[in-house]
């Protein structure tokens, strides 16, 4: 039997991909959809301004649109997902999980949080047993799970990798972010068509923080965090879809270009149905990879690696992920499947 899944904030950008990749999910079955007050009580067809390149589903677009609270949502729904902005997330997700439900969420709110998973399931699996650590402080029945930010997913994948292989000590990354991950509305044509602009609030101390945790060990009560420095400069460019990042990781050992290619290159997938195999695809050609060629690699989950050069104290390499399915709708589902296959659904 299907999953019955529900969709928190499902009119925004990522709301939008959650419905487009839960629509034919083979486990998933969409039966409620929330959003603003101003949405609810309309069609989905009517409350959605649909900017996806497929249809709406036909169903989908019928169905009407709850409010965004406990109440609103049917007691038969397994799991949610939330793509809410953080400030609604931090206000209502805990009222969802108090009341029994389920929340895996691409918000950025609470996600360090000592008692709230951190996860990509094909790096930490095991945190997301943090769970039982969270509902036995919060005295919850319903459940928490965050997925990290879109520009902190592509990279992190590449260095656990390395990380398991050979040990990392620092480091540094400058990101190349493209204009969806603010948003429809984030940014002005004015402001970005030709040019970059070198800030993005907040990503910075995102990507540094959020690394850390991913990459640190969960030992049954809590997360002890990766023992090593993290530096972000994150700047937006005009590029529809895909997060470019150089990367420059301090290593533990020294490595060929060829070792450190080989770790990611043969770095595991997980055996959930979002998971591509291979989950990095590390390219030979130097300028590669590219977000306009790589970005949709594996139906936009696969990590693509490039320019794998070492340096004095480790390697440099370019990552690139979609980050609207990689590094967002994706990852939340990823999550949804990973508590489905550990039984918290």
């Amino acid at each position: 039997m299907p999953v019955n899944v529900g969709i928190l904030g499902a009119t925004g950008a990522v709301g939008q991909r959650l419905v487009q990749l839960l629509d034919p999910h083979p486990e998933f079955e969409i039966d409620s959809l929330t959003a603003s007050e101003d949405s609810a009580g309309k069609s989905y067809r009517e409350a959605a301004k649909w900017r996806i390149d497929v249809p709406i589903p036909d169903h989908v677009a019928e169905m009407t649109v709850g409010a965004t609270e406990p109440a609103a949502v049917p007691d038969d729904i397994d799991l949610l997902f939330s793509s809410l902005p953080s400030s609604v997330g931090e206000r209502v997700e805990p009222g969802f999980a108090e009341a029994g439900y389920v929340v895996s969420s691409n918000s950025s709110n609470f996600r360090m949080d000592p008692d709230v998973p951190l996860t990509i399931p094909e790096v930490n699996p095991d945190h997301v047993d943090l769970l039982e650590v969270q509902r036995e402080e919060r005295g919850w029945d319903g459940a928490l799970l965050k997925n990290p930010n879109c520009s902190t997913i592509t990279m992190v994948p590449p260095l656990a990798a390395l990380e398991e292989a050979f040990g990392v000590e620092r480091i540094d990354v400058s990101t190349l972010q493209a204009v969806s991950g603010a948003g429809y509305s984030g940014v002005t044509s004015m402001e970005i068509i030709d040019n970059a602009i070198p800030h993005i609030g907040g990503e910075e101390d995102k990507m540094e923080a959020e690394s850390r945790k991913l990459l640190g060990e969960f030992d049954g009560a809590e997360v002890h965090w990766l023992e090593a420095d993290v530096a972000a400069s994150c700047n937006r460019i005009p590029t529809l879809d895909g997060h470019l990042e150089n990367v420059w990781a301090d290593l533990s050992e020294d490595v060929s270009p060829e070792e450190a290619a080989e770790a990611m290159a043969e770095y595991p997938s997980a055996d959930l149905h979002s998971s591509p195999e291979p989950l990095i695809e590390v390219f030979e050609e130097p300028d590669r990879p590219q977000p306009r060629l790589d970005r949709n690699r594996k139906d936009g989950m696969q990590i693509s690696v490039g320019g794998v050069q070492t340096t004095e104290t480790g390697v440099q390499f370019n990552c690139l992920a979609h980050n609207t399915l990689r590094g967002a709708a994706g990852a939340s589902i990823l999550n949804g499947e990973l508590l489905v296959k550990k039984d918290y659904v």
